[in-house]
């Protein structure tokens, strides 16, 4: 067998599986295994600046702890329009309503264009006051503030790419968004150096050069990425004369996408927020959570990949009239996903101290950083268990659900649970402090209640029901002047 045909057996395109019928495991799988690569190399921008600056100095290291957040934070406010378009486009597709699916894309792009403009122009300015409330430091705060300035001046080009990928994702198409993001990594791998060390011609640019690595490798995905949805012929396709923003169809998406915006947005908070707290101890602490979070966001890869598999499932099952299907999707990935994490959780707890060591040669950092993963790790299963059923909530069109859920979690329970653990004087809590240790501790803890608030959330069954498609247009492709005269109507 030749490595195209073992590769093949394993990324298996739209056309050879059908979500809305026969097996579930199978379809999910495939599915999903794209998005797992995708994600792990959407995760290697990140670990390629964390590793480079890591070795360039801990200051440089502290900045980007501190500007990651900032970024999810942008990218949150604005994702919303992406997971509204992923599940409309879906449930368009499994209803065979192929028009609907390609105005509903159209449309989509269209608005996540002009909000990751506003956004970024807002970031660029506000970004400096920002950091700073958040406590960076006056060694960290200079080179936060150049990096997050140059990914706010190239927002639009990171966001479209990521639309790009949910619209893919939500006709079932997992594999070109991979396949994309493979050519734009090796890019932004290969250049980061260059920039941040100022080796060959290029000048030393520190925590500036690995910000401008990444705007050009994600304008180059973005370039790509849409040019493949205009010609259409893999996968959902926008059509010019359909991305004329219209303000009607907006209200659709704003009732779907705002939910899961104040979910990524509520995400990107508490990680925020969470830093005022790691704030209030040394650097090394700083620098260690920054490598924490890192580690957490390559080893949560498969849950947050099954979860979007879910996510297109259930909305493709929704649109279908399948519901009983989609429940049963959720509850394998539910299942698979604890096993697995739990699974990569023992290996975290026994390879702590190498793991951290990999992206810094500080003790100190390393010290922090592994007491951060061994105490975070025995609870990996549970994350795999909430990604699993909130990403159901998401594809029935149930965002608000899926967003309590994760404001309980993150603002109910663990920012509350860190601080009085951490510092429980400012609380005025009589208990011993156990410092740094007390914010892993609320990692655990809420990571535990998580699972099991979204368990007997779903199991209430009130997502079955849902349809956000409302009223859409329709019509014959070959007809485009019948096309560009219907409008949707209001819900």
């Amino acid at each position: 067998m030749t490595l195209g045909e073992q590769v093949s057996k394993v990324f298996k395109g739209r056309e050879e599986f059908d979500l809305t019928d026969g097996s579930i495991g199978k379809p999910l799988f495939y599915l999903s295994v794209p998005i797992v690569v995708t994600n792990l190399l959407q995760t290697a921008y990140n670990l390629a600046d964390t590793l480079w600056l890591g070795r360039y100095s801990t200051e440089a290291l502290a900045a980007i702890s501190f500007a990651f957040p900032m970024v999810f934070l942008l990218f949150s406010l604005g994702m919303g329009i992406t997971v509204a378009g992923s599940v409309l486009v879906a449930q368009h597709v499994g209803a065979d309503e192929e028009a609907e699916a390609r105005y509903a894309a159209s449309q989509t792009v269209s608005f996540a264009v002009v909000a990751s403009l506003i956004l970024g122009g807002l970031g660029y300015f506000v970004v400096g006051d920002f950091l700073a409330l958040l406590g960076a430091s006056p060694a960290v705060l200079p080179g936060a503030t150049a990096y997050m300035r140059i990914i706010s001046s190239g927002l639009v080009f990171m966001f479209g790419f990521f639309v790009f990928t949910a619209l893919m994702r939500g006709y079932g198409d997992t594999i070109t968004p991979m396949l994309v993001m493979l050519l734009t990594v090796v890019v932004n791998i290969v250049i980061d150096p260059f920039l941040i060390f100022g080796w060959w011609v290029f000048p030393e640019l520190g925590v500036a050069g690995a910000a401008y690595a990444t705007i050009f490798s994600r304008a180059l995905a973005f370039a790509v990425g849409l040019a493949i949805m205009l010609r259409g012929n893999r996968g959902v396709q926008i059509l010019p004369r359909d991305m004329v923003p219209d303000l009607s169809y907006a209200r659709r998406i704003v009732r779907i996408g705002v939910p899961a915006s104040v979910e990524m947005t509520g995400r990107s908070l508490s990680v925020n927020l969470m830093l005022v707290i790691v704030g209030m101890f040394p650097t090394t602490v700083v620098a260690g959570y920054g490598i924490g979070v890192r580690v957490f966001s390559v080893i949560f890869l498969p849950a947050i990949a099954v979860a979007r598999g879910v996510e297109t499932m259930t909305g493709q099952n929704i649109g279908a009239d399948k519901p009983d299907r989609a429940a049963t999707a959720a509850g394998i990935a539910a299942k698979t996903m604890f096993v697995i994490l739990a699974a990569m959780g023992v290996v975290t707890i026994l390879a702590a101290r190498p793991i951290a060591a990999v992206f810094t040669d500080d003790p100190a950092v390393v010290t922090v950083s592994a007491d951060f993963l061994r105490w975070v790790a025995p609870t990996f299963g549970f994350i795999g268990v909430m990604r699993a059923y909130t990403g159901s909530f998401r594809g029935a069109g149930k965002t608000m659900t899926a967003a309590a859920i994760s404001v309980i979690m993150l603002g109910v329970i663990r920012l509350p649970v860190a601080l009085g653990l951490a510092r429980p004087d400012i609380l005025g809590l009589p208990i011993p402090a156990f410092d740094s240790t007390g914010i892993w501790m609320a990692f655990a803890v809420s990571n535990a209640a998580g699972a099991v608030i979204a368990y007997l959330w779903y199991r209430r069954g009130t997502w079955r029901d849902a349809d956000p498609r409302g009223a859409t247009p329709a019509g014959d492709d070959e007809d485009a002047d019948a096309d560009a005269t219907l409008a949707p109507t209001d819900d």
